[in-house]
């Protein structure tokens, strides 16, 4: 953990106009969060596990998801004022009538497709080819690949599809894509229930490491470009009857990004305490923070137009009938004001 001096020494100042005395004087606001265990949410378990946003007055009550899908249910049942998921499951409930709304963009990217022992073979055998190489591991064994991912929707899956389907042309009859939970698709994969994963960030630098007969294929920049990771969405609700502290929040979560792209080691042992539970070192962490397979942004105007290809991909996919519209999607003005509270009181 940092200590408080130390953190209020990196942050140059910005912590303590945030902490002001009217902050401090005010009772705590409760913000219950959902999230799903992914690296993209990483400036998320620093501002809560670094003390920063108790001393702005939020009262962060964090709760695991282990799918995007799973945490929207709790989201609309309102029992969750903030999501950190993925951006896809976010728009399909705002075309549904629920009232949500991106309020700042998180990550892009944070997957990798990893290969176990016989498909990495198959993999280095073919250069790198994926449809090459698919098709030697059904020639070989007589049977589809059988590739773990997350649940139609999802948007590390849906970055596998894109890389499969469109940039190497594998054939269908050489895969068999099987839907799994975050922690189950890694467990598959390191047990061998599974010939190839759709891994997410640790998951994708852990699982090599404990196994390194297991490769790392491709990371999702390469799968789908600009592809949205995680983004913070916020309900009406919570924006209407706690409009500062919500400015306050997306303020907070911007400075804790800058720390995680500039200082992954100062983040890493915030992000292991979330995301560790024990079995994960902080070193592994730290270079997770710092993989290929991911970059931290934090605009939502940045990750519009990706956000809409990602949407028109999943029509074509068969994930819902019409892309939902992104008109209203991203909340600008939430994003600017808490911009806003890093310079002022």
């Amino acid at each position: 953990m940092i200590a408080r001096r130390t953190f209020l020494s990196a942050s140059a100042g910005i912590i303590p106009a945030l902490a002001s005395p009217a902050v401090q004087a005010q009772a705590e606001v409760p913000v219950r969060v959902g999230y799903v265990p992914v690296i993209g949410a990483s400036a998320l378990f620093l501002l809560a596990g670094n003390g920063s946003a108790r001393q702005a007055g939020l009262k962060l009550a964090l709760n695991k998801f282990d799918s995007g899908p799973n945490a929207i249910q709790a989201f609309a049942s309102g029992t969750i004022d903030v999501l950190a998921v993925g951006i896809a499951p976010v728009a399909v409930i705002r075309s549904r009538g629920v009232d949500v709304s991106v309020i700042s963009a998180a990550a892009v990217g944070g997957s990798a497709f990893v290969a176990g022992p016989a498909l990495a073979k198959d993999f280095a055998e073919a250069g790198n080819d994926p449809a090459r190489a698919f098709a030697a591991f059904r020639a070989a064994h007589g049977r589809p690949a059988k590739i773990g991912t997350l649940p139609p929707g999802g948007v590390p899956t849906v970055a596998l599809h894109h890389w499969l389907w469109k940039v190497g042309q594998v054939a269908r009859t050489d895969v068999e894509i099987v839907g799994m939970g975050i922690e189950v698709v890694q467990q598959a994969m390191l047990a061998g229930g599974i010939d190839g994963a759709t891994l997410l960030e640790p998951a994708a630098t852990l699982v090599p490491d404990r196994d390194p007969r297991i490769k790392r294929i491709v990371n999702s920049p390469a799968m789908f470009p600009d592809l949205p990771g995680v983004v913070l969405a916020a309900s009406g609700t919570f924006l209407a009857e706690q409009a500062a502290a919500a400015e306050r929040f997306v303020g907070l979560f911007v400075k804790a990004t800058e720390t995680v792209k500039a200082q992954p080691a100062v983040a890493a042992s915030h992000v292991q305490a979330i995301l560790g539970g024990g079995l994960i070192s902080v070193d592994t962490i730290a270079r997770a923070l710092a993989s290929p397979a991911i970059s931290y942004v934090t605009a939502p105007a940045a990750i519009r137009p990706a956000t809409e290809k990602l949407l028109a991909y999943q029509v074509e996919l068969g994930d819902f009938a019409q892309a939902p519209a992104t008109a209203g999607l991203f909340n600008d003005t939430v994003y600017e004001r808490g911009l806003k509270t890093l310079s002022t009181g």
